[in-house]
């Protein structure tokens, strides 16, 4: 019924589509010239020249009548005697120390610093320098709390490596719930730093996540300290070099020292300590005491880690061991590891609470401490009482810092708003510079120096303003024999 068929092809043209025609032409420019020339701008000249021989100066002495000097003499001799004898009893230039310090030697301030959204309520509390020196860390809080701190505290931070430094506004600002006493920057990673607040919290940030900051915390528990945190530091793991640990101290008199676990992003408690009011020495109350003593600084030997110098609201200042063993009598305080006393030994106190302890960098025996009795005080570890105290008459003294650099070099700050710089190179008494640190001559609460960056130091004071300063040649390079010289003072006091 069907089938296939097939048929042959139609074709049919177009009646609207018309036939492409094509066509080829060819086009020439006019044809470019060219030149070339050779050109030589540079000459030659040589030109010889020979000084003449400088001949052999020949050296005449002048010819002088001996007779007529040896007479002169005689007769000028008992004047000069008598003369040199009445200076030598005269007491005109007596407490004149000559300045050595000309104008190329004067310390200078680099920045002036303040965020200005805190419109001065809050005081600087702290101050640390990043690893490499760039940036400055200030910890903002209150220090005239009479009861529970209903304030706010920050961190801030600024770089002072950028080419425009905004000194009214902080780089980084992370508040606190409470006031932040204190704060220490990791000394391997740039972006870690550590804190205390009033409330007894010891937290630390990661500067470089943009969200929640905040990746540890020790909370508030047994564990934790019930008064405000008064300074931390980082402590190196004896156990695992690559390791650092968190140590913290409080008014309530414990010191504390932390592990991270980081799957919990909380603080552990690893080890801890208390100081016991029965430790200070009872010559200087007349009576024995009990209890606990907050613990208002801490300071570790340079070359020896398990030993360390605290000092004391009561004024006490003691030396400290790591592997103390002590009892502590049973107290409300809780734990959930034991507490030791740390103390080996006492050395002669400050009359009124400890502000500052900082050991040598450059000796392991000499260590410097200042307080409210407006002294600043060194002492050597083999001796209770203090081998140099100075007495500024400038109030109260809040901080006191060895120099990083130079061993002879410590500075201090005090009440009326000063910073004294001494160097016990030119006087053991009179600091070579005495600067206003503060504009409206408030008390200066702190100082650091910069490790890496030697000739900055900071300082800041009760209205949260930070001043950078930027010192001489004189006071950052090393003269010779300066350690030796530090070492003959230790030994000295020993003596």
């Amino acid at each position: 019924m069907f089938s296939d068929e097939a048929l042959e092809g139609v074709e049919f043209q177009s009646s609207w589509k018309k036939e492409r025609s094509l066509r080829d032409s060819k086009t020439q420019t006019s044809e470019m010239l060219t030149s070339d020339i050779g050109v030589q701008a540079l000459h030659r000249s040589d030109v010889e020249i020979q000084t003449d021989a400088e001949g052999t100066k020949r050296i005449v002495m002048a010819m002088d009548d001996s007779q007529a000097l040896s007479d002169f003499l005689v007769r000028i001799e008992p004047i000069m005697s008598r003369q040199l004898e009445r200076n030598n009893r005269s007491h005109a230039f007596d407490g004149y120390d000559l300045d050595v310090y000309d104008e190329k030697s004067a310390v200078t301030c680099l920045h002036k610093l303040s965020h200005g959204a805190f419109n001065g309520e809050v005081s600087c509390t702290g101050l640390a320098w990043s690893r490499s020196g760039s940036t400055l860390a200030v910890s903002y809080g209150r220090m005239d709390h009479e009861d529970w701190c209903t304030h706010k505290g920050a961190l801030c931070t600024w770089n002072l490596d950028r080419r425009v430094v905004n000194t009214t506004k902080a780089d980084t600002v992370i508040d606190t719930n409470s006031c932040l006493m204190c704060i220490a920057y990791h000394p391997e990673k740039p972006a870690i730093i550590a804190g205390g607040n009033f409330n007894g919290e010891v937290c630390i940030w990661d500067l470089s996540r943009e969200d929640d900051a905040q990746i540890f915390t020790s909370g508030i528990g047994d564990d934790s300290h019930r008064e405000p945190v008064t300074e931390v530091l980082w402590l190196q793991d004896p156990d695992k070099p690559k390791r650092y640990n968190l140590v913290s101290v409080s008014s309530d008199g414990k010191v504390l020292i932390w592990k991270r676990n980081n799957k919990k992003g909380s603080l552990e408690l690893l080890q801890g300590f208390l100081l016991l009011a029965s430790s200070m020495p009872t010559a200087s109350s007349g009576r024995e005491r009990k209890g606990e003593m907050g613990v208002s600084c801490i300071s570790y030997v340079n070359e020896d880690k398990n030993q360390f110098v605290v000092g004391s609201e009561s004024g006490g200042i003691f030396k400290c061991s790591m592997n103390s063993t002590a009892s502590v009598p049973t107290s409300e305080v809780m734990s959930s590891v034991p507490l030791y006393s740390p103390v080996i030994f006492a050395f002669s106190p400050h009359h009124g609470p400890v502000h500052a302890v900082d050991c040598s960098p450059y000796h392991r025996n000499l260590f410097l401490s200042c307080g409210t009795d407006e002294s600043a005080r060194i002492y050597s570890m083999l001796e209770s009482r203090s081998i140099v105290s100075v007495e500024p008459s400038s109030g109260y003294l809040f901080a006191a810092r060895w120099s990083t650099v130079r061993p002879l070099v410590f500075a201090v700050v005090t009440g009326n708003g000063q910073l004294l710089i001494y160097d016990l190179k030119s006087s053991k008494i009179t600091p070579v510079q005495s600067l206003q640190a503060s504009p409206n001559k408030l008390p200066v609460y702190t100082l650091q120096f910069n490790a890496n960056q030697r000739q900055q130091l900071a300082t800041g004071d009760a209205s949260g303003v930070i001043m950078v300063w930027q010192l001489p040649d004189e006071l950052t390079t090393q003269g010779a024999r300066e350690v030796e010289t530090l070492a003959d003072l230790a030994n000295a006091g020993a003596e």
